[in-house]
């Protein structure tokens, strides 16, 4: 098979001296009436080979799952806008200097949590660290996604929660399809494994070595899934 790698990524990768091929699949849009074995079977299925591992965005399977926070269920309160105002915006997307997202950390961890949250993020920008607001506050808030319509307006007025049990949605993969698998939640800042089917031996470390680059893109790409091959 041709492998495709999107615009300013590398098909190849090379990780702990070996080659890795990465091929991005492109889908159609994934809504929640979709069903993500029935995505997965249609677009790897039939390119899938023994010893390939599969890379899943995360937010399609939440989609799936209907893991999904809606604009008019959020009401934000005084304290989301004031603290809205001091959060930092990144090039991966808007994060809590969104209103709506920063009453989705209220409401997920606590006022008190995310204030001494916003605090620690402060006092620890002086001297040039980052991501400490996040680390306090937890991987449920850093990983909503949407509230967002620049790149695609359906995302708009939808918030997107990290997905139910990915370790389990990875092995029922395996178990249907027989393709092994991972959960990501990945951007062009970083990478994290929320879940890979249990027959995946590498640690967490190795796989996100494997898709250190963001392979997938964070734009109008559509290619939540990458096929990663070792190189012969």
């Amino acid at each position: 098979m041709e492998f495709i790698a999107n615009d300013g990524k590398n098909i190849e990768i090379k990780v702990e001296n070996e080659i890795y091929l990465r091929h991005a699949i492109q889908t159609r849009f994934i809504r929640t009436d979709d069903n993500y074995i029935d995505v997965i079977k249609e677009y790897v299925s039939g390119i899938y080979e023994k010893g390939d591992i599969i890379s899943i965005s995360e937010k399609i399977i939440s989609i799936c799952q209907n893991k999904i926070v809606r604009r008019d269920e959020l009401k934000i309160g005084i304290w989301a806008r004031i603290l809205s105002k001091f959060a930092s915006h990144t090039s991966a997307g808007v994060g809590v200097s969104e209103k709506l997202k920063m009453q989705y950390a209220i409401n997920k961890v606590g006022l008190f949590k995310v204030i001494i949250a916003s605090i620690a993020s402060g006092v620890t920008k002086v001297f040039g660290i980052k991501g400490v607001f996040y680390k306090i506050v937890g991987l449920e808030v850093s990983g909503l996604d949407g509230f967002y319509d620049h790149v695609w307006k359906e995302y708009g007025d939808i918030g997107i929660e990290l997905p139910e049990d990915p370790t389990g949605v990875c092995n029922e993969i395996k178990e249907k399809l027989g393709i092994s698998c991972m959960i990501v939640d990945a951007n062009d800042l970083g990478q994290v494994i929320l879940g890979k089917s249990d027959d995946i031996k590498f640690d967490n470390e190795f796989l996100e070595k494997l898709i250190k680059d963001n392979p997938a893109g964070q734009g109008r790409q559509k290619t939540p899934i990458i096929l990663i091959r070792k190189s012969e």
